[in-house]
């Protein structure tokens, strides 16, 4: 971390925030690595255990409906992980002096889509969801939401990418010609 960082709060906590959520996407991608295999394995046992607690009136456990749920959750916190390390290093060429860089607005549009391909992935994640909550209300005193909808917010974020990669690119041009200039 050079010194300009350090005396700069918010790229410290930029720098800080970023690290964390890429240490947690990537927690959180090791442990629905891990429950694949174990909820395949387990599935007898899974589906006995249910239907001892509340009987045969839910039927199957969907194991196969949980198991693509957490594929496309690996998915989408890889997404959230590389999104992180792009502006991780943004921030870093920040704090380096040196925002307009070309690599930058190169970064940026890479947000874009990933932002935008996190989008489209919610689409079968809210399918998903809303299939296994159907599932779990016919277990008594259980009320799953699930939260599905058009986010104009992420939307909304992936066209402002887009545009500031455009600025940070013509930023970056009219740079070199200036120093072509000089």
């Amino acid at each position: 971390m050079s010194k300009f960082q350090i005396n700069d709060p918010l790229l410290l906590a930029g720098k800080v925030i970023t690290i964390f959520m890429q240490g947690a996407m990537a927690i959180a991608a090791v442990v629905l690595a891990i429950l694949i295999p174990v909820m395949l394995f387990a599935q007898d046992k899974i589906d006995a255990e249910i239907q001892a607690e509340v009987g045969s009136k839910v039927g199957e456990f969907p194991v196969l409906a949980v198991v693509g749920l957490s594929l496309l959750a690996i998915v989408a916190v890889s997404i959230v992980f590389v999104f992180f390390g792009k502006l991780r290093a943004i921030i870093s060429t920040v704090g380096e002096g040196d925002p307009f860089a070309p690599i930058n607005a190169d970064r940026l549009s890479m947000m874009a889509w990933l932002l935008l391909a996190l989008q489209v992935l919610m689409v079968p994640l809210a399918g998903l969801g809303l299939f296994l909550a159907k599932w779990a209300d016919k277990i008594e005193n259980e009320n799953v939401t699930v939260d599905a909808g058009l986010d104009l917010t992420g939307i909304l974020m992936v066209i402002v990418l887009f545009i500031l990669a455009r600025v940070f690119r013509h930023g970056a041009a009219m740079r070199e010609d200036l120093e072509g200039t000089v």
